[in-house]
């Protein structure tokens, strides 16, 4: 999930798997910093109560006005996927305000108490997580739910609820998959800093959630140097015998590339042990060739939604939309869908954490009261240089969505 040098020619020197490269990199890196909870205690209402016969005012704090074009690109995809939401709402009133916050905690707090002084009721960002923290901690004093784009489960709690996919949801859908397919003894394979250690903190709390048994730990650094030193262990570790499945993070970009093919060259691949990968082996597709990562497992979204969306989005806007633009659009449809539904309470914590959950682009999805949230996400493959489906993702968690 991290963005880094590409493969082959870029591994000259190791300091190349150090660099980063995208806006990626600052968002995932920001979003694993361990932050205080923002807000009350996670057992408690927070959020604005509201009149659903008349427009509700959501305000959008988009990361626009930076300088960075892949952050500005990001931007102008989250603002268009939410005025998207919002013209769908049908027998919903959305009253839709965007700010630009860039990526400044102390300029997102400002445009935040600009939005609620105006009369928004609920805040739909910010995206980083230094920012959602600092916004969630102001807008506690005015009971006023945010809703980030942070993938960081360490700021969600009180009135701060987390859209991005996290590392939790991808663990745990992965492992539970894993245990009722024969794959019990799971070896974890994760990158020194901060991002590797949160995911592997996820794989170990979903094995022990799942039942199954943590087979062994390996941290190495970002760096070729690092990935080879621990190669022989992994190796020896997949040769032994008690180990079902080796379940790596390989958050930076050029580490799973280069990762699996130092195995592959010990004569270790998925089919003498199940690779396991905490982010998606598909993406860019030029992954989809590499014979290393034939038959490993990962976690993806429920792609028809997400290709509906995509499609209307390019016919809209004439480009295509960041990859993170769903959360957007997601958090404005699930405001929608209560409101439509008559509920007082749509912005706040007892309406956004219904346990019929929400359908969003990426598919069905809920929060829980502790502002985390659950994704229902498909396990796949790569199979004869092509992405297979193992498992779908579920439609939903029973009951009524939207």
């Amino acid at each position: 999930m991290f963005a880094f040098a590409q493969r082959r020619g870029a591994f000259h020197h190791s300091s190349l798997l150090k660099r980063a490269g995208t806006v990626a990199v600052a968002f995932l890196i920001a979003a694993c910093q361990p932050l205080g909870q923002a807000g009350p205690s996670a057992g408690g209402q927070s959020g604005q109560m509201i009149d659903p016969s008349q427009p509700v005012a959501v305000a959008l704090l988009a990361p626009g006005g930076s300088g960075n074009a892949n952050l500005d690109w990001l931007s102008r995809s989250l603002k268009n996927a939410a005025r998207m939401a919002a013209a769908d709402a049908q027998g919903a009133q959305i009253d839709l305000r965007i700010y630009d916050a860039g990526d400044d905690a102390g300029l997102a707090v400002a445009r935040a108490n600009e939005a609620v002084d105006a009369g928004a009721k609920v805040i739909l960002g910010p995206l980083f997580a230094e920012s959602a923290n600092a916004v969630g901690n102001a807008m506690a004093q005015r009971n006023v739910n945010v809703l980030s784009f942070s993938n960081n489960a360490d700021v969600a709690g009180g009135n701060v609820f987390v859209l991005g996919n996290t590392f939790a949801n991808i663990a745990d859908r992965l492992v539970g998959y894993g245990t009722r397919n024969g794959k019990r003894r799971i070896l974890s394979v994760s990158e020194d800093d901060v991002a590797g250690q949160v995911g592997a903190r996820a794989i170990e709390t979903a094995i022990a959630r799942n039942g199954a048994t943590l087979a062994g730990r390996i941290t190495h650094p970002v760096s070729i140097t690092g990935i080879d030193s621990v190669t022989p262990q992994i190796a020896e570790a997949a040769r032994s015998g008690r180990v079902d499945a080796i379940f790596m993070t390989a958050n930076n970009q050029a580490v799973l590339p280069y990762l699996t093919e130092k195995l592959a060259a010990a004569g270790v691949s998925s089919q003498v042990t199940q690779f396991m990968g905490l982010t998606r082996w598909d993406e860019p597709s030029s992954r989809l060739e590499m014979p290393q990562l034939q038959g490993g497992w990962f976690a993806l979204p429920d792609n028809t939604r997400k290709a509906e969306f995509e499609a209307r989005y390019r016919a809209a806007y004439g480009e295509a939309p960041h990859e993170l633009a769903g959360l957007a659009y997601d958090g404005v449809a699930a405001i929608a869908a209560n409101i439509r539904a008559g509920k007082r309470d749509a912005v706040a914590k007892s309406g956004l954490t219904q346990r019929a959950g929400f359908a969003g682009v990426d598919g069905a999805f809920r929060f829980r009261p502790d502002g985390t949230n659950q994704r229902a996400l498909a396990v796949a493959t790569i199979r004869g240089n092509q992405l297979v489906i193992l498992d779908p993702a579920p439609r939903g968690f029973g009951g009524f969505g939207f």
